[in-house]
């Protein structure tokens, strides 16, 4: 494992070309307080900016994954009305669109329980490998919140609009096998064996054609909002950057030399 730099609430590793970064707050199931939103912040821009990492492991200590917002943190709720609205600008969607406009593939591992802003974290990533003991859980409703975090964008889009419309309104448990078999996560692996199986695929994620890989998320995240024409016209534009990166010319070298792709990431 490389070298680990630990903020006071989250842990960053360095392995192969894969950055781990691991929630660190177990006694209260990784639940987030400003501390937390600052170090999971930094970490995030840290691998962003980091040309050695080309993947990126989100997951937590413990028994849980995140559990959502520390309720015993909130000092604003002495308040007569607190500004829950600010909180979320300021604390939360920095977070989810770091995730989302990191050019590089990151994969949520969700070792145990993801809940309300927790849930939203791991449904922000690109994909989600979960194991017998996970669970997810739209838990807002039950304390009589809204959707938060990226979750009223991120879930219909995972398991259709009449599922999610169901899942945040129980705010009920959904377990691992459902999970795959709704789509709210990409694969099952027994807990034993999570995070070896985890770091195994996303090291092959880390020596993929990186920038394509950004490229793809680009194109993905705007196609699903825009129209055909839309689509088209972006995917060209962004296939214009794509053909100028040496990963590209690798590409094609490997086919025509009839060997295994050396990627870079450039």
């Amino acid at each position: 494992m490389g070298q680990t730099q630990t903020g006071q609430t989250v842990t960053l590793q360095k392995q192969d070309g894969v950055g781990i970064i691991t929630l660190n707050r177990p006694e209260v199931f990784n639940a987030f307080n400003q501390q937390l939103n600052q170090d999971l912040l930094e970490a995030l821009k840290k691998v962003a900016k980091d040309p050695e990492v080309r993947a990126v492991i989100l997951t937590g200590s413990g028994k849980a994954f995140c559990s959502g917002q520390d309720l015993n943190d909130r000092t604003d709720l002495d308040k007569e009305r607190p500004s829950l609205g600010e909180s979320v600008r300021k604390r939360y969607n920095p977070l989810i669109r770091a995730i989302t406009e990191m050019e590089k593939p990151i994969i949520a591992v969700v070792n145990g329980v993801a809940a309300g802003a927790g849930c939203s974290l791991a449904l922000a990533c690109d994909l989600r490998i979960v194991s017998e003991r996970t669970k997810f859980v739209e838990a807002f409703v039950r304390i009589g919140l809204g959707l938060d975090s990226g979750s009223s964008y991120f879930l219909p889009r995972l398991v259709g609009f009449g599922r999610a419309m169901e899942l945040a309104i129980t705010g009920r448990d959904v377990e691992a096998e459902e999970a795959v078999q709704i789509g709210l996560a990409n694969r099952l692996v027994p807990h034993e064996h999570l995070q070896e199986e985890s770091l195994r695929f996303v090291k092959k994620l880390a020596q993929g054609p990186t920038r394509a890989i950004g490229l793809i998320k680009r194109s993905l995240y705007r196609g699903i909002d825009t129209d055909v024409e839309g689509a088209l016209e972006y995917e060209a534009q962004l296939q214009e950057i794509a053909g100028g990166t040496e990963d590209f010319r690798e590409g094609i070298r490997s086919f025509m030399e009839k060997r295994p792709p050396r990627y870079q990431g450039r």
